[in-house]
Formats: C-alpha cells, structure tokens, sequence
C-alpha cells in the first residue's frame, strides 16, 4: 500500500503539469483576448477607444508577447504561489479565489455527507425491501430528483424558505458577516444560510447514488456467499453490514474524484440564482470576460482537488475492499 501511495504520488506531478498546459491552451483557445471583451463592452455602452489605447493595454498586460512567454509568466508565478493578476477585477488572483474555494470546498464536504446521509440508508432499504411499498416509493423519489432542475429547485426551496422560514436565503452570509473576518458568529451565519443550497445541490447526486447503491446491493445479495452466511446463522443486520453493503460502497467511495467539479460545473446556474459566493460564478465571468489568469487558476485548482480526490478515493477503496488490494 505504500509504494501504490508513493507511485500515485509522484504520477500526480507530471499529471498537473499537462493539466496546467492543457488548461491554458483551452483558455487561449477564443478568438480575442480581454481588451476585445473590453473595446466591446465600451462599443455596447456606446463609448469608443482609440486603437492606440487598445495597443497599449496589450502592452500593459502582457498580452502582445507570444503565448509560451504568457504560459511561462504565468506558471513560474504559480510554482511560487503568485496566480496572476486579474484584468477585469485588478486585484491579483490569490486575493480573488482564495475565499471562494474555501467556500466551495465547505459547499462540497457538506453536500457530499447529505449525498451519503441520504443515498446509503434510501439505497439500502430500497434493496432490502425490494417490490415494497417502500421501495416504489424510494424509486418515485429517486427519480423526481432526476428529473427536477436545479435551478427549478432553488427557486422552490427560496421561495418555501422566505414565505415559509421568513429566513434570509441569498448567499451564505447575512449583510453585517459578508465582509466580516472568520469569527464563530460568521461561520454560526454561514451555516445557516448553507442548507439551501446543500439540499439543492445534493438532490440530484442522492438520486443517482440510490439507484445505485440498490442495484449493486442487489447483485451482491444473490451471490452463493449471502446463502453460505444464512446457513452459518449470522444475523441479518450483521450479515449486511459485515458483506453485502461494505462492498456495496465502492461507487460511494468512488464519487471522492468527480463530486467537486460535477459541483462546479453544475451549480453555476444555482449559485447566479442564489447569489452564492463560490467559485462557479466567478470562474463563468472570467471565462466570458476572458481573464486568463483568473480562469486557468479556478482550473487548474479545481482539476488539482480532482486528482487529489481520485487519489484518497482510489486508497479507500483499497482499504475497504480486499479484493482491489490484492490486484
């Protein structure tokens, strides 16, 4: 298990490095660059800008070099932790996202436990209790979080909390916390302005994870190991917990690697919604705005967690499942 560990490990620095190319090369990809976005929003607004003017923002911002000396600017500031400077909020990027990705990340931990809260108890009953009632009704609701939108169910969730609650439901913090340093009384505020978006967010993932932790609790309730354990007298109760369901889990272990950016990618729509501070709304305007530097470090940031993710799920499951640790 160590050495797996350390291979891992040391695969994971090239792996960043192509992801750090790769998500430059993405971002560059658009025609124009930042003084387009620019020079239209002006033309927009009706205001025009000499050429001259264009040329030497260009100049300022280090766009007129060629794209490998952009690349090589921006990753060299990276390994010393310097992300850039932004061009459309002129602060430097660390300053920017720093906030925002320890949000996401909170937003990320606590729709994950609701997501498992949810699924492994719904998935295991409903497998358990096949062809109840229970279970049609387990099935019922798996689906309608299918098949609801998330901004849909935001929209349901804030008008229930506000007419219902009378609660404060946009954002994450109230006024007096929003600018507030990190105290008990913020992060007292902070969660409790979280369990919208959590209940949003982790309808969807609890509903796919149901009807998959009951179909692979299925199958491994028919294998002859299920019969052999009945004939030996192990309890019920005991018996699931102790097989069955431990190597049920796998999936839930396996979604560590792709929660985080599904939560990203998925939940830009819901956090314009709520007015939430994360990082999918940011990361939409810099990629409208074409603020490089801002959006390769959300990227790269974010394709980091998920490498790191990948790995602590791929160690779990070693350690929860024999049968991977001996492969």
């Amino acid at each position: 298990m160590g050495r797996f560990i350390i291979r891992r490990l040391i695969g994971i620095i090239p792996f960043v490095a192509l992801v750090a190319i790769s998500v430059f090369i993405l971002i560059k990809l658009p025609p124009g660059d930042f003084v387009s976005y620019y020079a239209a929003s002006l033309a927009a607004a009706g205001e025009t800008v000499d050429d001259a003017i264009h040329a030497s923002m260009r100049v300022h911002y280090g766009l007129d070099q060629n794209q490998i000396v952009q690349y090589w600017t921006w990753i060299s500031g990276v390994a010393v932790g310097d992300f850039g400077y932004s061009f459309k909020w002129q602060k430097p990027v660390s300053s920017l996202i720093g906030e925002r990705m320890v949000l996401t990340l909170i937003l990320f931990l606590v729709t994950l436990l609701f997501t498992w809260a949810i699924a492994l108890p719904a998935g295991v009953y409903s497998a358990v209790r096949r062809y109840s009632f229970g279970d049609y009704l387990v099935t019922m609701a798996g689906f309608i979080g299918l098949a609801i939108p998330n901004f849909l169910l935001g929209l349901v969730l804030t008008y229930i909390g506000v007419t219902v609650f009378h609660a404060d439901v946009g954002g994450l913090f109230s006024p007096g916390c929003l600018n507030a340093p990190w105290s008990w009384e913020r992060a007292g505020d902070l969660l409790a302005h979280l369990w919208i978006p959590m209940v949003i967010l982790g309808a969807h993932g609890s509903a796919s994870l149901i009807r998959i932790m009951r179909a692979n609790l299925l199958d491994q309730l028919n294998q002859p190991y299920v019969d052999t354990a009945h004939a030996k007298g192990l309890s019920e109760l005991t018996l699931l917990v102790r097989h069955p369901i431990r190597i049920a889990l796998n999936p839930f272990i396996g979604t560590l690697g792709w929660v985080l950016p599904n939560l990203v990618s998925g939940s830009v729509i819901v956090s314009i919604v709520l007015n939430l501070p994360t990082a999918g709304p940011m990361l939409f305007d810099a990629l409208l705005a074409q603020d490089q530097y801002v959006a390769a470090a959300f990227l790269l940031l974010l394709c980091s967690l998920t490498v790191i993710g990948t790995l602590v799920s791929d160690i779990l499951l070693a350690l929860l499942d024999p049968r991977i640790r001996f492969e």
